[in-house]
């Protein structure tokens, strides 16, 4: 894989590094590569995000009475989280369908490859579900927010504020020296051939802490700490 990242010792995580270039965000990088990283993001994201936990704790509470909800996920990626919240409320008895939607025609192309009860996928901006006039009961994201500058993360939380009728929900990595030095030592053993290490450490180096998330935050919208090495913006309508 072209790019490389320093070790953990060199690098300073004393403030973001909003000018790195994650390599999956390069149009013209590896087709083949950028495929397979889409495809293991489902075991990275299963072993990192913390997920399954928020399900329980932040998006189970928003849901209404009847346990029959409409899910947005904003960014998708390759759609891991929009099939494991379907899975998830089945399994804890609830009824839900997910509607995942991207951008990037390779992020949908990815996501489209499996299919899944109770999900589907579409190639589209926050911004185009508003103009569309959509309403979901609550909204969600994965490791959106480190990648969006103040303008387009401005856009993005009131699109967000718009489209959800519940909560709005967005989970990213929290940003620490203990968060690169793990993910730079475990990477490499879910790594080979696909951008997921560099990626992740620049993710990681991108990344907010709590209170940087907060100072940036609109107003009605809250910071939380999340494990493993998580943040949470979250808003109730």
């Amino acid at each position: 894989m072209s790019g490389r990242e320093p070790r953990p010792g060199a690098v300073d995580l004393s403030v973001r590094d909003t000018e790195l270039q994650e390599l999956m965000d390069d149009p013209a990088c590896d087709p083949r590569a950028l495929d397979r990283t889409f495809r293991r993001f489902a075991v990275v994201n299963a072993l990192v995000s913390g997920w399954r936990a928020v399900w329980r704790t932040h998006v189970v509470p928003a849901l209404p009475p009847s346990g029959r909800a409409r899910v947005l996920d904003l960014g998708c990626g390759g759609g891991d989280l929009a099939r494991s919240l379907v899975r998830w409320a089945g399994s804890d008895g609830f009824s839900i369908e997910v509607v995942g939607v991207d951008p990037d025609d390779r992020a949908i192309t990815a996501a489209t490859r499996t299919a899944s009860r109770g999900v589907s996928f579409r190639r589209a901006s926050s911004a185009d579900l508003v103009a569309a006039g959509e309403r979901f009961d609550v909204v969600v994201s994965n490791h959106v927010l480190h990648h969006l500058d103040d303008a387009a993360r401005s856009s993005f939380l009131a699109d967000s504020e718009q489209l959800a009728t519940g909560r709005s929900l967005h989970s990213d990595i929290r940003r620490s020296r203990q968060a690169y030095r793990a993910y730079a030592l475990a990477s490499p053993l879910v790594s080979a051939g696909t951008f997921v290490r560099v990626d992740g450490l620049r993710s990681i180096r991108r990344s907010f802490t709590v209170p940087e998330l907060q100072t940036v935050l609109p107003a009605g919208w809250r910071a939380e700490r999340a494990s493993p090495h998580r943040v949470l913006a979250v808003r109730d309508a």
